[in-house]
């Protein structure tokens, strides 16, 4: 794979990853935000789809044309900010697969019930929560990929 195509697979990702991350993020929160629970079962249940269909996929590009990239760049792998890098995304991968478990009970909790249940409620407040390491690791990610700082 040439550097060029690694570059803008990795670039393409990062954005697949952020963005479907944000935006489902989003959507999730305005769905609670409604009280129905039709409304969460059905935007939970395309929230689910879009993780499997492109934040898995974008998530698993990602390591893999990194590596690739700094490899390419002449990096080692040992430098500070890759290494802190690696901790960052495995730290928002850490908060993110309990996610989407937390979504799919949401959804189906939400499913033929009248009324949000209290259980998917306080499944909802851990989601919210996770989200933040998530969001800020990530963003930091992206500081030290533009940055490259010798932290240590």
């Amino acid at each position: 794979m040439s550097y060029e195509l690694a570059k803008w697979l990795h670039v393409l990702s990062s954005t697949v990853l952020f963005g479907t991350g944000i935006g489902t993020a989003f959507q999730m929160v305005r769905a609670m935000a409604t009280g129905r629970a039709r409304t969460v079962a059905d935007v939970a249940g395309a929230v689910v789809l879009a993780d499997w269909l492109f934040t898995t996929p974008a998530g698993l590009v990602q390591p893999l044309t990194g590596l690739w990239l700094a490899h390419e760049a002449g990096y080692a792998w040992t430098e500070s900010w890759l290494i802190a890098a690696y901790g960052l995304y495995a730290l928002a991968f850490a908060a993110w697969a309990p996610v989407v478990h937390l979504q799919i009970r949401i959804r189906d909790l939400c499913r033929g019930a009248d009324a949000i249940p209290p259980e998917a409620l306080g499944l909802y407040r851990l989601w919210f929560l996770l989200g933040f390491p998530g969001f800020l690791s990530l963003v930091a990610v992206f500081w030290l990929m533009v940055a490259k700082p010798q932290l240590w």
